[in-house]
């Protein structure tokens, strides 16, 4: 099957129009929607008034809620900070890196009666203006800024959207159910409490 030509996004605002038109089917096509976000040159005058960084912590940072047919999130990496293992609540998940480089770390599903090491599947590193994917069926993943000296931004879209996801223990495979919670929102600090010790995905 060919695949068409890609329509460029010019801007972030252009990228949010042509996901918004893309979302009114029911049915998601992975691949177009992975190269439109790829096809979009990360410019930080665009995007940089949504990236909040904290210190202790990678953020959540929601930029469009697609007509509740997906959120549209930028996740700001600061030097050495990552996710643990976690699902995708039968979402799909794209990833298109910003700034920076991050490391992705895929792991099998563990067995429900295993209580040993989780499996490792694979490792990559994401470079600017890549778009990975990924949902449940290919597995769980941990995301890393491995860099003591550079932070990172990456672009995240979640169809649909979800409210919390399971997280995984590296040593036992054992999970926890975390509420998914916002450092900002369209460039606005969320109130403190709100985000206060929640886990972060």
């Amino acid at each position: 099957m060919e695949r068409t030509e890609v329509i460029k996004p010019q801007t972030l605002d252009d990228l949010i129009k042509i996901l918004h038109k893309i979302f009114e089917s029911d049915k998601v096509n992975i691949e177009e929607v992975q190269d439109i976000m790829e096809a979009y040159e990360s410019n930080p005058q665009e995007w940089s008034k949504f990236a909040k960084f904290d210190q202790h912590r990678y953020t959540r940072n929601l930029v469009d809620e697609g007509n509740g047919k997906f959120n549209l999130m930028i996740l700001c990496w600061g030097e050495g900070h990552g996710s643990s293992i976690h699902d995708h609540t039968d979402s799909h998940c794209f990833m298109k890196l910003l700034q920076g480089q991050l490391k992705e770390t895929l792991f099998q599903w563990p067995e429900q009666e295993s209580h040993g090491d989780m499996v490792q599947k694979s490792q990559r590193i994401l470079v600017e203006n890549q778009c990975a994917y990924i949902n449940d069926s290919i597995g769980l993943h941990r995301v890393e800024n491995v860099s003591h000296t550079e932070v990172a931004a990456s672009l995240h879209l979640y169809s649909p959207p979800f409210k919390q996801c399971q997280t995984f223990d590296q040593r036992t495979g054992h999970r926890n159910s975390v509420k998914m919670t916002f450092w900002s929102k369209f460039g606005e600090r969320t109130p403190f409490a709100a985000t206060l010790s929640q886990e972060n995905n």
